[in-house]
Parts: structure tokens; C-alpha cells; sequence
């Protein structure tokens, strides 16, 4: 990689390949600090329902394991495709519910809402961190004359980017609520960063994806996009490889010169 050539206004230059046109982010675990609050009311939520499905059926309680359950069946997914893994991961089925289920319904909908009912109090609780190395990062694309986009499967997405005080830095945004609207599927498939790329009138050949789950970069991989880099967060920096980032950092401060 190169730095970019276009003209740019601060003393920092993103260094990515000079085709690349547009920058598609994810929120929780790249931009903001919002993935261990995802991980903890995942985590308190699954827990609630296996304890009282223990309870119930006389099987062993067996708890949700942020490291190992939440990466490899939640992590980057839109809510309900994440109940529906992480429950066939157990081999549990439970009815699909719909969308005016309450928090306490053991369907899919109703147990999104919970977890979804948990962010949003530890949220309002302990407000929204960024990476400050992350926001370096799209000021210098947004400066350079990058498009930007952030890709979350988050339905508080917008919130999330008000509270952080970034939603300035994004022309266009596709999350939980654009994806329901437009039919359209979470990752792993491309879906959502394609309509990101759509929106902005970029093509896909042309842009970068920034994620640090291993379902969004096997996302970026699936839409043939120019670029797909990893953000490792936690320690998953070769599994982010094998599922298809081009490149892993740890922070996207080191695409900066």
C-alpha cells in the first residue's frame, strides 16, 4: 500500500491503495468501544434463558462464552440471526416470534429485544468511548476525499454514532433498521456493504472494508471488494486472515503516516 494521493488538509494520510475511493466501516469494535457492551447483554441475556431452560427441562446449565460463543455466533450479525446461531449452536429451536413481541417471549424476536433492551441500559449507563486512533483515521479519509460509510448490524446504530459524537464523519449509514427495511441479509453475506458502496456510488473494486468481526470480513471477502482489513481487537488476528481480510491491524492508527 501507498499513501493516498489525493489532496488532504491535516498532516495525516490514510495509506491505502490509490484505487481505493471508499472507506465502509463498522461501528462496534472499530469505531466505538461498544462491542464489549454487545458481548455483556448478549451474555446476560442467553444466560437469563439457559438458566430458566435448565430449570425447566432438568439439562445442565451450561453458560454463553464471550470469548468463544459470542465470536463465533453473534459477533458483526444482525440481532436476530445471532439468537438463531447461537441457539442451533446448542441445539436449541425456539418459535420466531414477531416484531411486537415483549423482552420476556422466549421466540427469536423476543429474545432480541431483550439483549437489545440490555444495550441500550449499559449504554445510558456508561455512555459511548471511540478509539480515538479510529476517528484519526476517518478525519484523514474524510480529508483526503475518501467517501465514507458505516455498515453495522446494530439497530442503535445512529444513536450509538450521536453519543460518540461521529455521526458528522459519515455520509451514508446501513444498519439493523436500513437492513430490515430493504430486505436486506446480515453478514456474513455482503448485502449491506454493497448497499453502502450503492449509496455512496462507489464500486465495490473500489472500496475498503474496516471490520473486526470474522463475519463482516467474510462479508467483505463474499462482496469482492477492493480491500478488506482486519481490526483485531481481541486477539483473533489470524482468524480474521483465514476468513478473509487482506490485512490485520490493531488499530487503524497504523494505516496512517
Amino acid at each position: 500500500m501507498r499513501p493516498c494521493s489525493r489532496p488532504h488538509r491535516t498532516s495525516l494520510v490514510p495509506v491505502l491503495p490509490n484505487s481505493i475511493a471508499a472507506c465502509l466501516f463498522d461501528l462496534d469494535g472499530v469505531l466505538t468501544r461498544t462491542a464489549r457492551v454487545h458481548a455483556a447483554a448478549w451474555k446476560e441475556m442467553f444466560d437469563g434463558f439457559l438458566s430458566n431452560r435448565s430449570r425447566q427441562t432438568g439439562e445442565p446449565f451450561r453458560p454463553f462464552e464471550i470469548a468463544t460463543d459470542y465470536a463465533e455466533h453473534v459477533d458483526g450479525r444482525l440481532r436476530e440471526d445471532g439468537v438463531r446461531a447461537f441457539l442451533a449452536s446448542r441445539g436449541i429451536a425456539v418459535p420466531e416470534g414477531s416484531a411486537d413481541d415483549p423482552p420476556t417471549a422466549s421466540t427469536v424476536r423476543g429474545l432480541g429485544t431483550r439483549k437489545n433492551d440490555l444495550v441500550l441500559k449499559l449504554i445510558g449507563r456508561g455512555g459511548v468511548e471511540v478509539y480515538e486512533g479510529s476517528v484519526r483515521f476517518v478525519e484523514a479519509a474524510r480529508d483526503a476525499g475518501l467517501r465514507r460509510a458505516v455498515v453495522s448490524a446494530s439497530t442503535n446504530c445512529r444513536q450509538v454514532l450521536a453519543a460518540a459524537g461521529i455521526e458528522g464523519l459519515f455520509e451514508v449509514r446501513i444498519d439493523g433498521i436500513v437492513a430490515e427495511e430493504a430486505h436486506l441479509r446480515g453478514k456474513p453475506a455482503p448485502d449491506m456493504f454493497l448497499a453502502a458502496a450503492d449509496a455512496l456510488g462507489v464500486a465495490p473494486a473500489n472500496s475498503a472494508v474496516f471490520e473486526d468481526a470474522v463475519a463482516g470480513v467474510e462479508a467483505g471477502r463474499a462482496g469482492a471488494f477492493g480491500l478488506v482489513i482486519g481490526v483485531d481487537r481481541v486477539g483473533q488476528a489470524e482468524a480474521l486472515r483465514r476468513h478473509g481480510a487482506d490485512t490485520v491491524v490493531a488499530d487503524l492508527s497504523e494505516l496512517l503516516e
